[in-house]
């Protein structure tokens, strides 16, 4: 038996690290790795029997689903979107899941929209919960605040000017015009002390330019850097997540306001202390105790409800790894 481990395929601008940080935490339970295996061409693999963790988001290209017979997968943290999923599940994708049922699903929406066609499903929670072994002592933890793509949903000028059908498109729609929402919208409640001192860090770093290799280091080193901060403030499940499992307190801003987004949440933003924003007017609300403003002294404490999915997940990565 050879172990796979998931790859991805980049835009033509940018690439997210979040799906290595997604890959890192598969990595954790394999004995190696022998090849890895991209995400949106698993019906094309053929070669020794290979085991491979499915975890993540499937899949961008869905008219090369089911995976080839020469993977033997293990699905837990499966994610499957509103969008992809009526063409994933005609009646070879649904035969090939119940062949390799249960499914653990990342969200509880993937897990009803598996039931509802049979398939034994499962929430399981995702995979990056898992990334404690990443943990610092607490004697190392620092006094940095990260603000890692906030809001990364609204207007910005890598999605409006994409390419020139794109510019033209959001130049008519007015979309172009609200480049600025973002920030107007975060002033809201970060105070502007936190805004001046804090790192601001994409994870769509631009695409084409590093090696499978360098994208897994940058992966490890954002989840080093997140493991001594102080604080997190994220719009990204893959950077919250992990937090969670580092102990590193976060804060989860969430101005999704499309079903495509917010499916991908159902069961998941009950693990967070969260910011909730609406994305027309900018108000917003929060599930936790606060003074209104983030600032340097704001102190939050994770909800700590992970640790179950956690605990679980290891447990039946670990078994289905060894069978």
């Amino acid at each position: 038996m050879k172990y796979g481990l998931l790859s991805y395929e980049e835009n033509r601008r940018f690439f997210n690290v979040g799906d290595n940080i997604q890959s890192l935490a598969a990595k954790q339970f394999l004995p190696q790795v022998d090849v890895f295996l991209n995400r949106e061409k698993l019906a094309d693999f053929k070669g020794e029997r290979t085991k491979l963790i499915m975890n993540g988001w499937f899949t961008h290209n869905v008219d090369n689903w089911v995976p080839s017979e020469d993977i033997d997968p293990v699905f837990v943290s499966f994610h499957m979107n509103n969008t992809a999923a009526p063409f994933m599940l005609s009646e070879k994708g649904i035969n090939y899941l119940k062949k390799h049922q249960p499914i653990g699903c990342r969200d509880q929406f993937t897990a009803n929209t598996l039931k509802e066609k049979g398939i034994d499903a499962y929430f399981s929670g995702c995979l990056t919960l898992t990334l404690d072994s990443y943990k610092v002592e607490d004697s190392l933890r620092g006094e940095q605040i990260y603000i890692v793509d906030p809001l990364y949903n609204y207007p910005r000028p890598e999605k409006i000017f994409y390419n020139a059908r794109h510019t033209v498109k959001n130049v008519l729609n007015g979309k172009a015009f609200q480049l600025g929402k973002s920030k107007r919208h975060l002033k809201n409640f970060v105070d502007q002390s936190v805004l001046q001192s804090a790192i601001f860090i994409k994870q769509e770093p631009p695409s084409n330019q590093y090696s499978e290799k360098e994208k897994f280091d940058m992966a490890e080193d954002l989840l080093n850097k997140y493991a001594k901060a102080k604080l997190v403030i994220t719009s990204r499940i893959h950077v919250a997540l992990p937090c969670l499992a580092l102990g590193t307190p976060v804060i989860f801003i969430n101005g999704f306001d499309s079903f495509v987004d917010s499916c991908r949440f159902d069961g998941i933003l009950e693990l967070f202390n969260r910011i909730d924003v609406n994305s027309d007017t900018g108000e917003f609300k929060a599930n936790f105790d606060w003074n209104g403003k983030i600032t340097q002294e704001t102190i939050v404490k994770n909800l700590e409800k992970h640790h179950d999915l956690a605990d679980n997940l290891k447990k039946i990565v670990r078994e289905k790894i060894t069978i």
